[in-house]
């Protein structure tokens, strides 16, 4: 089955046929810097990070960009309000400069943390103004826009097409009426693809129309065609972006090049706290640092994959609990298979060698069908347990062992980020020879009948984060 992805576009799920074959261009909407990042960043770029990581798996050579807004993002998303990053500047009395440069860090920062691969490259917003201008001015000749008074905007009658991705053409419509009838627009509708920069704005650059900076809008289809071509494969971002940010999108770059745009527009959902809309004028915001704090990076990225993309998502502190709590058991089945894969016995495992491989085909088909990662979850755990279940039949031969932690090292591990690799050192002692030798030692106080100093080894090392665990093929260990 070939990869199917849901088209936001088309309102459908359709097979993925890249533009070229064997190459694929994605672009995803970075945030805004003007804040910390938050949950909701996370399962937007999670999503995308296992997209990018799944393709590649599947033979496509990707080029993966995403943008960061640092300009022209005004506070009620549209034309009107103060820009974002100029706001949080005068409220910290610091430089927007400042702003950016603390919270784009942080934003890298916490991918890295969540164990997100970066895109092959990012762009900025402030470093493509130039070709901003030229985008803008090539509207104007194509009587695509309008300027008034120093700000230009994009005329949405003449784009037959402006509404297809939404479907919000009548309701804009019917909000018209509460538009003040003194607006310099031609229509409520048409956005602005140039800003008047009023006296002491700081983020502003010379143009044909006078001191200005970009709309929000403009900035991606600039980065997106000169990065990825005039027509792209995917444009992904929040669904809170597909109106008016993406709609406006399509408009201005089909209208300037009179060619499709993005051909595949995945759309994550958003993220609620406590089943309410989470916001920082609500009180529920919940930064990546804040969840950092208190639960690993595998726990997040199990949360949050185990709701599908498309769907909202409910933060509890019981549900992420919840979530690593399952998520133990896939990695102590890990670390079981580490110890068998060195030291079990040799020979081949017809059983475990079946298992895997019928394994890798669930897990294909689920990722295959639009992303599905709650399904490839589930099929993980089905595993886990099957492979328990083959550990207390018997000794299980090395090679078996290899290949059952090949599968999890690359779907659980590599692809979907949610196995921690267990690790046999702690800073650069090795511990395997130190634990080998007092397993040996229980071994023989065992056989001594001296049970209850075996037991105080025992809960002695438990104490000091070392698991030691008593099973029918001997004694394994682990950390806590």
């Amino acid at each position: 089955m070939a990869i199917h992805l849901y088209n936001s576009l088309t309102r459908a799920k359709e097979p993925f046929v890249p533009l070229v074959e064997g190459q694929v261009g994605m672009y995803v909407c970075g945030p805004t810097v003007y804040g910390p990042p938050h949950l909701g960043h996370a399962k937007s770029y999670l999503t995308f990070d296992v997209l990018a990581k799944y393709l590649r798996h599947c033979g496509f050579k990707l080029r993966y960009v995403q943008n960061i807004t640092d300009v022209g993002h005004l506070t009620d998303d549209a034309d009107a309000g103060e820009d974002k990053i100029v706001k949080q500047a005068r409220l910290d009395q610091v430089h927007p400069w400042e702003i950016v440069d603390k919270f784009t860090r942080m934003y890298f920062e916490d991918m890295t943390a969540l164990r997100v691969a970066h895109p092959n490259f990012y762009v900025r917003a402030s470093q493509h103004i130039g070709e901003q201008i030229e985008a803008v001015m090539t509207l104007l000749q194509k009587g695509h826009a309008y300027e008034v008074d120093g700000n230009v905007y994009f005329d949405v009658s003449s784009f037959p097409g402006y509404g297809k991705l939404s479907g919000r053409v009548i309701d804009e419509q019917r909000e018209a009426v509460r538009v003040e009838a003194r607006s310099e627009k031609r229509h409520p509708r048409d956005f602005a693809l140039w800003k008047k920069a009023e006296p002491g704005h700081i983020l502003r650059w010379n143009s044909p129309w006078g001191p200005g900076y970009p709309g929000w809008h403009i900035e991606c289809s600039v980065m997106a065609t000169k990065y990825l071509g005039e027509t792209f494969d995917i444009h992904g971002g929040g669904l809170e972006n597909m109106f008016p940010h993406h709609e406006c999108e399509i408009a201005q770059s089909e209208a300037a090049t009179g060619k499709p745009f993005a051909r595949y527009w995945i759309h994550n959902n958003m993220v609620t706290v406590d089943g309410v809309k989470m916001g920082k004028s609500l009180g529920n915001f919940r930064t990546i640092r804040d969840l950092l704090a208190r639960h690993s990076p595998e726990a997040i990225r199990v949360f949050l994959l185990s709701t599908h993309y498309r769907s909202p998502t409910n933060y509890t502190e019981e549900a992420i609990t919840a979530a690593a709590t399952g998520l133990a058991r896939l990695t102590h089945c890990s670390a079981a298979l580490i110890d068998l894969a060195r030291q079990g016995p040799a020979g081949d495992d017809p059983e475990m060698a079946a298992l895997c491989a019928d394994t890798t085909q669930a897990l294909t088909a689920a990722l295959d069908d639009d992303l599905d990662t709650p399904g490839a979850i589930a099929r993980l755990y089905d595993f886990v347990t099957a492979v328990n279940r083959r550990l207390t039949a018997g000794p299980l031969p090395a090679a078996g062992a290899r290949a059952a932690l090949d599968l999890l090292r690359l779907w659980a591990g590599d692809l979907l980020g949610i196995l921690a690799e267990p690790t046999a050192t702690q800073g650069d002692v090795d511990l395997a020879p130190i634990m080998d030798l007092i397993i040996e030692l229980r071994k023989d106080l065992k056989a001594a009948k001296q049970f209850a100093l075996a037991d105080k080894i025992r809960d002695r090392l438990k104490a000091a984060g070392l698991i030691l665990e008593d099973t029918r093929d001997g004694t394994r260990w682990r950390k806590a």
